[in-house]
C-alpha cells in the first residue's frame, strides 16, 4: 500500500481524521481537508516508519471551485489519486415541521451535494488513469430514518442510493464503489450538531424532541471509537471487490438485518419507543 494516494473530505476530526492518521501509519500519501485548512510546504503529519504522511489541504464540499482546486492540488503533487473517502458532513436537529427549508436545504448541500460533487469531480481522473475506490461514509441512519434526525437520515438514504447507482455505472472503468454505516460513535459530532432555530419551547414537539435527542446524544457519546470505523474504511480500501455497503459494528449489522425480516410494524414501535 505503500504511495497510495487517498483524498478523505472532513479529516479535520472525527472519523475522517482517524481514518488519516491509519492510512499514514499503513504508508499512504494522505491529503485531507477541512474548510479552514492551508497548503504549505511541509507535510502537516508524517511517519518514518511506513513513509506514509498527512498533508491538509483546504477543500469547501458546497463549492464547485474550492473541489477543483484541491484535486487539481493533489494531482500537481502526486499525479494520481487511488482512493477517495467522502466523508464530510454535518447534522441538523429538528421536526420536520420546525425544520426550515433552508435549513434543510444546508442538510443536503453538504451531506449529498456535497459528495456527489467531489465524486463528480473525481471521477473523470479515475476513469482517465483507469482505476479509483470511492467509499462514501453513509450512516444506519440512512437505513433506518430517525425522528427528529430526518433532514440528515434522508441525505444519507440518498446518498445510499446515489452509490448503488454509481457502482453499476463505473464498473467498466475498474472504479469500485462502495458505502461504510457507522452507527452510533463518539465524536465531535454530537457538540457541532445544529438544533433547527424552532426547535424551542414554542414547538409543539419540544418535549418529545428533547427526550428523543438526549437519548441519541447519550448513544452517540458511548458509542465505538471512530478508529474503529477507520479501521473498516481501511479494509474497504484494500479489499478487491468490497461489497455496496459496510455496516461498522455486530449490534447495528444485527439491526439492520432484523429490519429486513421483521415486520415494518415492529420495527416501527422500537424506533417509536426509543426516540419519541
Amino acid at each position: 500500500m505503500k504511495n497510495q494516494v487517498i483524498l478523505i473530505t472532513g479529516a479535520s476530526s472525527g472519523i475522517g481524521k482517524a481514518a488519516a492518521e491509519l492510512f499514514m501509519k499503513k504508508g499512504y500519501h494522505v491529503y485531507g481537508t477541512s474548510r479552514k485548512a492551508e497548503i504549505s510546504d511541509k507535510h502537516t503529519y508524517s511517519d518514518a516508519q511506513s513513509g506514509g504522511f498527512i498533508d491538509m489541504i483546504p477543500l469547501d464540499v458546497t463549492s464547485d471551485d474550492s473541489v477543483k482546486n484541491a484535486i487539481d492540488v493533489v494531482l500537481f503533487k502526486e499525479g494520481h489519486i487511488d482512493v477517495l473517502v467522502s466523508n464530510a458532513g454535518m447534522g441538523i436537529a429538528g421536526s420536520i415541521e420546525d425544520t426550515t427549508m433552508d435549513e434543510a436545504k444546508k442538510q443536503f448541500e453538504v451531506n449529498f451535494f456535497g459528495s456527489l460533487r467531489v465524486i463528480k469531480a473525481i471521477l473523470p481522473v479515475m476513469r482517465k488513469q483507469g482505476f479509483g475506490k470511492i467509499i462514501a461514509l453513509s450512516s444506519v441512519a440512512g437505513v433506518i430514518s430517525i425522528p427528529y434526525q430526518a433532514h440528515y437520515s434522508s441525505s444519507k438514504f440518498a446518498l445510499e442510493s446515489i452509490m448503488e447507482a454509481l457502482r453499476y455505472e463505473v464498473s467498466p472503468f475498474n472504479i469500485k464503489v462502495c458505502l461504510v454505516e457507522p452507527g452510533d460513535t463518539k465524536t465531535e459530532f454530537t457538540s457541532n450538531r445544529i438544533y433547527s432555530e424552532n426547535a424551542n419551547q414554542n414547538s409543539p414537539y419540544f418535549e418529545s424532541f428533547k427526550k428523543s435527542i438526549a437519548r441519541m446524544e447519550r448513544d452517540e457519546q458511548n458509542g465505538v471509537s471512530p478508529e474503529k470505523v477507520a479501521k473498516t474504511i481501511y479494509k474497504m480500501a484494500v479489499r478487491k471487490n468490497p461489497p455496496v455497503r459496510t455496516t461498522v459494528g455486530f449490534q447495528y449489522k444485527l439491526i439492520l438485518f432484523l429490519k429486513k425480516i421483521l415486520p415494518a410494524k415492529v420495527l416501527e414501535i422500537a424506533v417509536r419507543m426509543l426516540y419519541t
